[in-house]
């Protein structure tokens, strides 16, 4: 082969490797601007995604506000000042409400709450009796009114053999025998056949029966939920003897049972 052609296709061959050199670097430039422009894509959708990654009240702007609790914790026909004084650890309540203050005629409702300080819920309620001349704040003996407030209740007894299940201390005796007529005149019997002692004026951990009156006789005492008689009471808070026989096998003295009674809105 002359010196002519074998320097043509020497040149050939250099041109056509320089060509190859120079797409393969033109390849690996996209492909570097490529996985640019995708890590920048990614890095976008990272913060993206960083900058959503909240509530969806936050991203909207909005205030998440917890629920108000219920001044009342769930109770009906009382004041929050009423509501103040109950224990806390208290899990059953009984709550009389007085249809007024100068009336003998009342609604008692059973609470129950699963918790200590938790809101109350409503089991059951009753129609009640309640003093003649309704309720007082400052109760005196033989003014024929119910002492308004918030009582624990301890002490149980009766005529008859406690239900079964009560679990308050029960004191059986044939002195729990209401003789005569109540304030309208209709009679007693079976008054007192269930009773459960109300903690105004007494000593706890006694039998209802218990005479002693450690804030004086003046105010009275023996203030009970005791088996209505169809008629207004001197003091106590009558109810049903069904509704009696209920709460004696309910209350339990683990849940710190107490009462609260007064006019309504008290």
């Amino acid at each position: 082969m002359s010196k002519r052609l074998r320097a043509g296709s020497l040149r050939s061959r250099t041109v056509k490797r320089a060509g190859a050199g120079a797409a393969l670097g033109l390849l690996a430039c996209t492909a570097a601007w490529v996985h640019a422009v995708d890590g920048v894509s990614g890095a976008t959708e990272a913060r993206a995604y960083r900058s959503d990654d909240r509530p969806p009240a936050a991203q909207e702007g909005r205030v998440v506000r917890a629920r108000e609790r219920d001044p009342l914790q769930g109770l009906s026909g009382v004041s929050e000042r009423t509501v103040a004084r109950i224990p806390a650890e208290s899990r059953q309540l009984v709550l009389v409400t007085g249809h007024g203050r100068d009336s003998s005629h009342a609604t008692a409702a059973l609470y129950t709450r699963p918790a200590a300080g938790a809101d109350w819920v409503l089991a059951e309620s009753w129609p009640a009796r309640n003093g003649a001349k309704g309720w007082s704040a400052d109760r005196r003996y033989g003014d024929l009114t119910s002492p308004e407030g918030v009582f624990s209740l301890s002490d149980a007894g009766g005529l008859l053999p406690k239900p079964p299940g009560t679990r308050l201390p029960y004191d059986r005796s044939r002195a729990f025998v209401a003789s005569g007529h109540g304030v309208e005149g209709e009679s007693l019997e079976g008054s007192f056949d269930y009773v459960i002692a109300i903690d105004f004026n007494r000593r706890r951990g006694t039998s209802p029966l218990d005479p002693v009156k450690p804030e004086g006789a003046a105010k009275g005492g023996n203030i009970w939920l005791h088996v209505d008689h169809d008629g207004p009471s001197q003091g106590c808070v009558g109810i049903s003897k069904e509704a009696m026989a209920r709460l004696l096998t309910v209350l339990d003295p683990a849940a710190k049972p107490v009462i609260a009674m007064g006019p309504r809105g008290f």
